[in-house]
């Protein structure tokens, strides 16, 4: 067995090896496992026809609606940040052309910070907590099959998938700084050279 130090470092990686299929992490076995779940190789293909019959063609939303249809997936979820609303109300009506839509926003049930020590934005003034287990319980009583993360944030998105009865996909990721692209401080040279100071 090869002892796998992780793909960018490896020189069987960078000569593509691993594209002609070889199992130099030794997990082939446990992933043909996985795929004996049928729901979980029904994703794996419908995510392959959707690569192979429109790759380079359709935009992330797109991808959503095309994979949702081909998974015979009819209820979808929304949990998303209250900053990001608009943009998750533009999401919904486009979706619910297709879908059963329902949203959930990150305030809801309205725990106060306090109640967990929690140090607040403006500490002269109530704050509720973001609730991801929350949004994660309102859907999973609308009884979605699939839950789409719009903007939660660190940490946040993770107790959602924890919680989620669904599976997870996400559509937007919060970057306050960065016009909620996180790629772009990997593109950016000025946000290189200050996150590897």
């Amino acid at each position: 067995m090869i002892e796998c130090s992780g793909c960018l470092s490896c020189t069987v990686y960078q000569g593509g090896e691993c594209l002609k299929g070889n199992d130099f992490s030794q997990t082939t076995e446990q992933s043909i496992e996985a795929y004996q779940d049928p729901a979980s190789l029904k994703m794996l293909k419908v995510a392959a026809e959707v690569e192979a019959e429109h790759y380079m063609e359709w935009n992330r939303l797109e991808e959503l609606v095309g994979f949702f249809q081909k998974m015979d997936w009819h209820r979808v979820g929304i949990a998303n940040c209250i900053g990001l609303a608009k943009e998750t109300d533009q999401l919904a009506r486009i979706l619910s052309r297709h879908f059963d839509v329902f949203t959930v926003c990150c305030k809801n049930s309205g725990i106060d910070k306090d109640d967990y020590s929690m140090p607040h934005i403006k500490p002269d003034r109530y704050e509720a907590t973001c609730n991801p287990a929350g949004q994660a319980f309102v859907l999973k009583d609308n009884r979605t099959d699939v839950n789409i993360i719009v903007g939660l944030c660190v940490g946040h998105d993770m107790l959602f998938n924890q919680y989620s009865h669904a599976p997870v996909t996400t559509f937007a990721v919060k970057d306050r700084v960065l016009a909620h692209n996180p790629l772009g401080a990997i593109y950016s040279g000025y946000c290189l050279r200050k996150l590897m100071k």
